[in-house]
């Protein structure tokens, strides 16, 4: 009688990703990191939007035209409290930006560590399907801009 001995398959390797993969996590991270450093040398603008005109932007149209903000106003104001560490007045000024900063530092971080150490991080992705974060996400983006409306609308608009 011959006797059966189980084939034991070496462990997985870890998963690494390709070259091109990390090329693209390391574009992603710089990009970000490129967001913030430029809301970094930019001054906030003490009336809560029009901060982008350091970059000679034009005025904002919709602004003009309507007198309501658009739903994008006080986002380069925003973005520059939340690198000065001025988290609160980055939520007031544009909710919405406040949470978009977060998630530009986030991405430069989590591109840094898959460019640089090769592992994914797509499984995390997979534990929140889009459907939830996508609807949240477009929420808080009409809630903002309802935000900025009425803080424009009662001169309250501002961070000093």
């Amino acid at each position: 009688m011959q006797t059966l001995v189980p084939i034991i398959s070496p462990p997985p390797r870890p998963l690494r990703l390709s070259a091109s993969s990390r090329l693209l996590a390391a574009a992603l991270a710089a990009g970000c990191l490129l967001v913030l450093v430029m809301a970094a040398l930019l001054p906030p603008s003490p009336e809560g939007l029009g901060t982008h005109q350091q970059l000679h932007f034009g005025r904002c149209e919709f602004l003009q035209r309507s007198g309501i903000p658009c739903p994008t106003c006080g986002m380069t104001t925003s973005f520059s409290y939340f690198v000065r560490g001025r988290f609160v007045a980055s939520l007031y000024v544009q909710p919405f930006a406040a949470v978009l900063a977060l998630a530009c530092a986030m991405l430069a971080w989590a591109g840094g560590y898959v460019a640089i150490s090769g592992r994914p991080l797509h499984r995390l992705l997979r534990l929140a399907p889009a459907r939830y974060y996508l609807a949240a996400c477009f929420g808080l983006a009409v809630l903002a801009w309802a935000w900025k409306i009425f803080i424009h609308v009662y001169g309250i608009d501002g961070w000093h």
